[in-house]
């Protein structure tokens, strides 16, 4: 069964606070996938901020999403 983000808020410096329906949550970090066309808009603050849970992972308004297991994956557990 795969994780499922259930919640996530944005926090300072281009990071994620997220919540699994696993019970975990942790810190996701967006700065790496700003080098990436797909992301480069959520240099934008305001844009980042629009993100939201969607299906098993997040988007933002633009589209740009993350692959649920790269999500999880990366995500540094607290």
């Amino acid at each position: 069964m795969k994780p499922k983000a259930i919640e996530v808020k944005p926090l300072q410096n281009y990071t994620l606070q997220i919540t699994f329906d696993t019970g975990e949550s942790g810190i996701f970090d967006v700065k790496p996938y700003l080098e990436y066309i797909q992301f480069k808009d959520l240099k934008n603050e305001e844009l980042f901020k629009t993100v939201k849970v969607a299906g098993l992972s997040i988007e933002w308004d633009n589209g740009a999403d993350i692959c649920p297991e790269e999500l999880y994956n990366q995500t540094v557990k607290q």
